[in-house]
């Protein structure tokens, strides 16, 4: 299946879609709330209504999994081989705030994990892919495995933050005084660490599978990972990996996420 799937053709999906949004972005829009009370806008719903179309135009068998659209109940999805795991802008917080840290976030996710993803920041002009076996780009450059930075770094979510991810930071910062901090919404975060902007995402507050799968394809074709929190493993561990850490799994009975720390 994952061999049938064009990368470039994800990727100009990702990039129309982000043509529907920026249209809105520079114009006034109205939001509204949705029943778990986080934010929605037009942009979300038609970006979500063309990646939707496009996908089942490509690609019919495959299933789809979207922030805004009605899911499959688990006696079914538990099945399915393949599936589309979507955002059709992540960060809508940063999309109403205007500061352009917002993407288009498509992942194809085989059983639990992604072995494909985009993510497109269209207001920065980013393009972030990767396919299982075929390296992971940013617009089109291929993205080196090994960080060139002197010292340790860490990202941490713009407008999500929480106690226990403090907590975390205050930790590396006594072993690291140096230690950089940078703040960043959307899966750019992700990003960061796949191409070495940043070393270390800790989000212990809650996210949902469709809003880091995408990130996460990209994470692993550079060698690194996301995986869950555990109170008993010191930061610095995350980093050397001397404990056995259980990977994020995707397509679970429920789709939100545990807490993890993406390194």
């Amino acid at each position: 299946m994952l061999n049938s799937i064009r990368l470039s053709e994800i990727e100009q999906i990702a990039k129309h879609a982000g043509d529907i949004v920026m249209d809105i972005y520079q114009r006034d829009f109205r939001v509204g709330t949705k029943s778990d009370n986080s934010p929605i806008t037009e942009a979300d719903r038609k970006a979500n209504r063309y990646i939707l179309d496009n996908l089942s135009k490509l690609y019919p068998d495959i299933p789809t999994i979207s922030e805004e659209r009605d899911i499959a109940p688990y006696s079914k999805r538990r099945d399915w081989d393949y599936f589309w795991l979507i955002d059709p802008l992540d960060g809508t917080k940063e999309f109403i705030n205007r500061n352009d840290e917002f993407t288009i976030n498509i992942a194809l996710v085989e059983k639990d994990t992604p072995v494909l993803g985009v993510v497109y920041a269209p207001a920065l002009d980013k393009l972030y892919s990767a396919k299982r076996g075929e390296g992971a780009y940013l617009n089109g450059v291929r993205l080196s495995r090994n960080s060139e930075r002197d010292n340790l770094s860490v990202i941490a979510s713009r407008s999500h933050r929480a106690t226990g991810t403090d907590k975390f930071i205050q930790i590396l910062r006594e072993k690291y005084p140096d230690l950089g901090l940078v703040h960043q919404g959307s899966s750019l975060k992700l990003c960061a660490v796949a191409d070495g902007t940043a070393d270390i995402y800790p989000r212990l507050s809650p996210t949902s599978e469709w809003d880091i799968a995408a990130g996460h394809a990209i994470l692993l074709e550079v060698g690194k990972d996301i995986y869950k929190y555990d109170e008993g493993v010191a930061p610095l561990q995350y980093l050397s990996k001397q404990h056995r850490l259980e990977r994020m799994k995707y397509n679970k009975e429920n789709l939100n996420n545990y807490y993890f720390v993406a390194v």
